[in-house]
């Protein structure tokens, strides 16, 4: 008993520690070509973050609300994740993925394939 006591408070203080996570909330992306942007919901996934798209804005590419665009993120300490991947909708491909908080308001996120990167800075939606 004192082990199935022990254990539920460790999953407790997980998913308390998961949701202090200051990068938890919305986001907004940067616009894309056509002006369009994408705002997506941060949330805890088990002990990672994952982002599901919760709105799409200046496109009719309504079909993508509430697909997950973000998955496996882990939080590496100092704002920095990594491990992740990202899904592109502009170019339906995956890509490994990290992250970078900076400041409260500003999130640099990236896709990569080898060494190269491509990324925006979303901002958080209040």
């Amino acid at each position: 008993m004192k082990r199935i006591i022990l254990a539920a408070a460790a999953v407790l203080g997980m998913a308390g520690a998961a949701s202090a996570d200051p990068v938890l909330g919305r986001w907004q992306s940067e616009p894309g070509e056509t002006g369009g942007y994408i705002r997506v919901d941060l949330a805890p996934c088990g002990g990672q973050v994952c982002g599901t798209i919760a709105s799409v804005h200046g496109n009719d590419n309504t079909s993508i609300v509430g697909r997950r665009i973000i998955w496996d993120m882990n939080a590496n300490g100092g704002g920095r994740y990594s491990g992740g991947r990202i899904w592109a909708p502009d170019q339906d491909k995956t890509y490994r993925s990290k992250m970078e908080l900076q400041g409260a308001n500003q999130l640099k996120v990236s896709g990569c394939v080898g060494p190269i990167c491509r990324g925006q800075t979303w901002t958080r939606v209040r």
